[in-house]
C-alpha cells in the first residue's frame, strides 16, 4: 500500500483581490507560536476515476481555495518573528504570498480508514501536509501557517487533509475557514457565497478585543525563551486512535443519571456529562496500569472556553484569530478513579466552567494562565479539542457529509480528547481519543455505554 505525490503546488488569492497588508498578533495568538499545529483529515466517499480527480476535482477545489483565501488573508501570509523583543510578531501578506497544496494518490483501503475502530495513528501521516520549513533571516523568521493535501482513493474516495498553525486560529475561525471553502466548492461561487454570508465574513480588526495591552508585550517576552520551531508529531508516534458514538438518547440517560446524584449541579451540559465520562474513565485505566504511579496528586482537566461571547463588550462571532481562555477543573487521582468519580468529575467540570464563563473580568487573571497550566502539565493532565457545537461534518464540498473527519493534532499529547458533532445521529456526539495500546485496551475494558452499565 503507498501514497504517491502527483503535484505539489502553491495556491493564491486571486491576482489584484488583496492588497498587500500586516496583521499584528495579540497575546491570545502568541500564546500559540510554540504549540503544535492542528491537523484535520476530511474522507469523502465519492468514487471518481484519476482522470475525474485530476481534471475536474481537483481545480475545482483550487479554485474555490483561492477564492476563499481573499475572504481569509491570514491564512495566505506569513508568521514573521523579529529576533529583537523591541519589535512585535505579526501576519505579512504579499501578493507573492499562497499556500502550499499537495495533490496525491494512494492505495491504502479506505473501508478500513474510515471505520469506527480501533487503528494505528500512523496509518493517517500518509494524508496530512506539513507546514514548510520555516525561513530564517538575518533579524527574523518566517513561517507559513496553512498547507493542503488532496488524497484520490480510486474508485472510492477523496481525503482533505489540512495542517494549520494555531497562532493563526482558533477551532472556531478554522471552522469559517472550513465552512467558507466547501460553500463556494460546491457550487456557491464567491458573489453568490458573499451575497449570502456578507455578515458573517471574518473580521480581523484586533481592537474588537478590549483587553490591556501590556499583555502582548508580556506574552512576546515569555514565547522568545523558546526557540521557534514547528513541532509537527514524530513519528511512530505508538499510538492507538478510536472512536466513540454517543447518540441523544445515551447522552440523555448519562446526564440523568448524574443528575440524580447532583441535583443541584450548576451547568450539567452534554459537554459535561461525557467529558466527565470520558475523563474517569481514562482515569481508571492510568490507574489499573500503574500509568499514574499509583499516587493521589490532583488530575487536571484542560477545557477550551470560546471567549467571544463572553467579554465585555462581546466579540463578534466572525472574529477570526484565537479568542480562548479555558477552565481547569482538579480532583484528586483516586477520587477521579473510584466508584463516585463520574459525579466528582461532572461537579468539578460544571463549577468551574460556570465560573469561567460568568466572570466578565475574566482577562484580569491573564497573567495567572500561563502558570496554572504549567502546575498541570507537570501533573497529571488531560484535554479536550473541540466541543458539543463543533459540526465537522457539515463541510460538504459537493460530495455530501463527509464520512470520517480526524483531528491528529491529540496524537502529540499525552492524554487527549476530541469531541464535535456524531455524522448519523441528530443530537449525538463524537469522541477520538488517541491512546498508547496498553491504556486504550484498558480504557475499553471500563468502558460502558451510559445507561447500559
Amino acid at each position: 500500500m503507498t501514497t504517491t505525490v502527483l503535484e505539489s503546488c502553491g495556491v493564491a488569492p486571486p491576482p489584484g483581490s488583496l492588497p498587500d497588508q500586516s496583521l499584528p498578533l495579540t497575546f491570545f495568538d502568541i500564546n500559540w507560536l510554540h504549540f503544535h499545529p492542528m491537523l484535520q483529515l476530511l474522507f469523502y466517499e465519492f468514487p471518481c476515476s484519476k482522470p475525474h480527480f485530476l481534471q475536474t476535482i481537483v481545480p475545482k477545489l483550487k479554485q474555490s481555495l483561492s477564492l476563499t483565501l481573499k475572504h481569509f488573508f491570514p491564512l495566505s501570509a506569513h508568521v514573521v518573528y523579529p529576533s529583537s523583543l523591541e519589535e512585535m510578531p505579526f501576519f505579512q501578506y504579499q501578493s507573492s504570498d499562497s499556500v502550499p497544496v499537495t495533490v496525491s494518490e494512494s492505495s491504502d483501503d479506505f473501508d478500513c480508514l474510515v471505520g469506527d475502530y480501533k487503528q494505528s495513528a500512523d496509518k493517517f501521516y500518509n494524508y496530512i501536509p506539513r507546514l514548510p520549513p520555516i525561513v530564517e533571516e538575518s533579524d527574523r523568521k518566517l513561517m507559513k501557517v496553512l498547507a493542503v493535501q488532496l488524497t484520490l482513493f480510486p474508485g472510492r474516495g477523496v481525503c482533505v487533509g489540512i495542517t494549520t498553525h494555531h497562532c493563526v486560529s482558533d477551532a472556531p475561525s478554522f471552522l469559517g475557514f472550513l465552512t467558507s471553502w466547501s460553500a463556494i466548492s460546491r457550487g456557491d461561487g464567491d458573489e453568490e457565497f458573499v451575497a449570502k454570508n456578507g455578515e458573517s465574513l471574518p473580521v480581523f480588526d484586533r481592537s474588537l478585543i478590549n483587553y490591556p495591552l501590556k499583555l502582548d508585550s508580556l506574552y512576546w517576552k515569555n514565547a522568545q525563551r523558546m526557540p521557534l520551531q514547528l513541532r509537527h508529531p514524530s513519528l511512530p508516534t505508538n499510538r492507538i486512535r478510536s472512536t466513540y458514538i454517543f447518540t441523544e438518547s445515551e447522552i440523555r440517560k448519562l446526564k440523568s443519571s448524574i443528575q440524580a446524584k447532583l441535583p443541584n449541579s450548576a451547568r450539567l451540559s452534554s459537554f459535561v456529562a461525557i467529558a466527565a465520562y470520558i475523563w474517569t474513565t481514562l482515569a481508571k485505566s492510568l490507574r489499573s496500569t500503574s500509568a499514574d504511579n499509583g499516587n493521589d496528586d490532583d488530575a487536571f482537566f484542560l477545557i477550551p472556553i470560546d471567549l467571544r461571547p463572553r467579554l465585555d463588550p462581546p466579540v463578534p462571532g466572525n472574529y477570526f484569530g484565537n479568542c480562548l481562555s479555558f477552565a481547569l477543573p482538579r480532583i484528586g487521582r483516586r477520587e477521579l478513579a473510584g466508584e463516585e468519580g463520574l459525579f466528582a468529575a461532572a461537579r468539578a467540570a460544571a463549577a468551574e466552567i460556570e465560573k469561567r464563563t460568568s466572570d466578565k473580568k475574566i482577562l484580569e487573571s491573564v497573567e495567572k494562565w500561563a502558570g496554572e497550566i504549567r502546575e498541570a502539565v507537570q501533573k497529571s493532565f488531560f484535554s479536550v479539542a473541540g466541543s458539543t457545537r463543533l459540526d465537522l461534518y457539515g463541510a460538504d464540498f459537493g460530495w455530501g457529509k463527509a464520512r470520517k473527519q480526524e483531528i491528529l493534532s491529540i496524537d502529540g499529547e499525552k492524554y487527549a480528547m476530541t469531541l464535535c458533532k456524531a455524522r448519523d445521529f441528530e443530537g449525538g456526539l463524537e469522541v477520538c481519543l488517541s491512546l498508547p495500546h496498553h491504556i486504550m485496551k484498558a480504557f475499553d475494558a471500563y468502558f460502558a455505554k451510559p445507561g447500559c452499565e
